[in-house]
């Protein structure tokens, strides 16, 4: 069951990477300072949800899994289920396009620095 889970949302991702156009998908994300967050979060290691949670202050579980859902549709995050049974152990990672999009992200506050 979970494999179809899997491969379902692999289906989802690439529907949704070619649907939604790049420009749009980048001014949602950077537009919202949660989201933001979040993706620096999980580049940087913090991939379980409570460890979000703990790691913003201010964040409501609703938010970061809105959050969450629409990086997921966007191609940027992977969501990972371990376990059949609950308690499920859950984790989000970058895909690909999501460690190119944090690097540009880095690349933009790096430019932001320089003129401060």
């Amino acid at each position: 069951m979970v494999s179809n889970k899997k491969s379902q949302e692999k289906m989802q991702e690439s529907s949704a990477k070619s649907s939604v156009p790049v420009a749009s998908m980048v001014e949602d994300i950077i537009g919202c300072k949660w989201s933001l967050q979040i993706l620096l979060l999980i580049s940087e290691g913090r991939r379980r949800p409570s460890a979000i949670l703990r790691s913003c202050d201010g964040l409501s579980a609703k938010v970061m899994n809105e959050r969450l859902r629409k990086m997921i549709r966007f191609g940027i995050l992977q969501r990972i289920v371990y376990g059949e049974k609950p308690p499920l152990q859950v984790e989000y990672r970058l895909t690909e396009f999501g460690r190119k999009f944090a690097k540009l992200i880095k690349e933009i506050r790096k430019l932001q620095c320089e003129l401060d």
